[in-house]
């Protein structure tokens, strides 16, 4: 992360745009308006990625940023922009997202600070270790002048393929929960105990992970995935003590959302009182259902049809720093058509055409904004 910092601001010091990394160890490069003490325009994504990942996901966001300050070619608006590069978007490493656009709303809180890794190492630790002063987090928070956060983003699924659109405006990001649960049994040998005299962990995971797929299927428009499974203590011949899971659910209704939640919980329960085990759970995440600025989603479809585009308006499933910057600042994003709709992978891709495409709509953008009276009059959600 210190050398993709390193990268970015040899791009954008050229520029005069002027770099730091808050203490949350987000990249922040302001360029300044045509007047002193103007207030901002935050445009970015995040720079960090999941394992065995492709090239696109979070950092064509920022890149993109980076082009638009190079197309003004010095020339400077109303307002000032700042490139921001979020760390930990993913929640790889702790399990816990939204890390860095968390200390840009005020929300990266000593609870969060404490979450470890699986090595032991928490996020203070990590901070420190990183060469920042976790102490500082504060400074990192948006101030009062923020006039909205804009985000560049690939689609991540095929819809956009499907109708042959370049681009789109994000009209709302789906509500996700995310949850680690834990069965337990009871360890023995795997050649001596009788399948009926067993408490086996996993098998009792097991049933529960088909349960949740069959009730994903069963609720339009929910999805349920269990992304990771862990047993204890993980030999070839011994029954399973222990099997740890994650379940990450998502739906665009949060009251949908909740009450399947709550029923694989319970679930959860049933399976393990009749197997005679027993399951702990925990949540690690429960983010509502973010709407996206409705006036900054018109300004936009009107960029995207400047463009040359046909507009288009559509739900985000994922979940980006755009829903957790809504909490103080209008917020939006352009979604841009993703080849296959392969994300999370090497075989991530996007089009050049479509890139040529967003570059467009964003300067149509940044030029509709500089020109808008109503957008001088948003002020900060805080």
């Amino acid at each position: 992360m210190r050398e993709c910092h390193q990268a970015i601001a040899q791009w954008v010091d050229s520029l005069g745009a002027q770099v730091r990394i808050d203490a949350a160890g987000n990249f922040r490069a302001v360029y300044p308006a045509a007047v002193s003490n103007a207030p901002r325009l935050l445009i970015g994504s995040h720079l960090d990625t999941v394992p065995n990942a492709g090239v696109y996901d979070g950092i064509l966001g920022v890149v993109l940023a980076v082009a638009l300050l190079e197309e003004l070619r010095g020339c400077r608006l109303p307002f000032a922009i700042e490139v921001v590069g979020f760390s930990e978007e993913e929640g790889v490493r702790f399990r816990a997202p939204f890390i860095g656009s968390r200390a840009l709303v005020g929300r990266l809180d000593q609870e969060l600070l404490d979450v470890r890794d699986s090595r032991g190492v928490s996020v203070r630790r990590a901070i420190e270790e990183f060469g920042l002063n976790p102490r500082e987090i504060s400074q990192a928070e948006l101030q009062s002048n923020a006039l909205g956060y804009l985000e560049f983003h690939i689609e991540q699924g095929p819809v956009l393929e499907k109708l042959n659109r370049p681009l789109a405006a994000v009209e709302a990001i789906a509500g996700q929960s995310r949850l680690s649960l834990t069965f337990f049994g009871r360890a023995n040998h795997a050649g001596t105990t009788p399948m009926r005299l067993r408490y086996d962990a996993i098998a009792g995971a097991a049933q529960w992970i088909s349960i949740v797929e069959r009730l994903a299927q069963e609720v339009s428009g929910l999805v349920a995935t269990v992304g990771t499974i862990e047993a204890k203590p993980g030999a070839t011949n011994v029954i399973a003590a222990e099997a740890r899971l994650t379940l990450d659910i998502r739906h665009s209704s949060d009251e949908i959302r909740e009450h399947a939640v709550e029923d694989l919980l319970r679930q959860a329960q049933r399976i393990t009182a009749g197997r005679g085990l027993s399951v702990r759970e925990s949540t690690l995440m429960s983010q509502p259902a973010v709407a996206m600025d409705s006036f900054l989603v018109q300004e936009i479809e009107q960029a995207i049809v400047k463009a040359g585009c046909p507009p288009h308006r559509m739900l985000s499933g994922a979940g980006h720093d755009a829903m957790i910057m809504a909490e103080k600042v209008p917020s939006a994003m352009i979604f841009l058509r993703t080849p296959g709709g392969i994300s999370h992978d090497p075989a991530e891709s996007v089009a050049e055409d479509d890139v040529e495409k967003a570059i467009a709509c964003g300067m149509h953008l940044l030029d509709q904004l500089a020109c808008s009276p109503d957008f001088y009059k948003r002020t900060h959600r805080a």
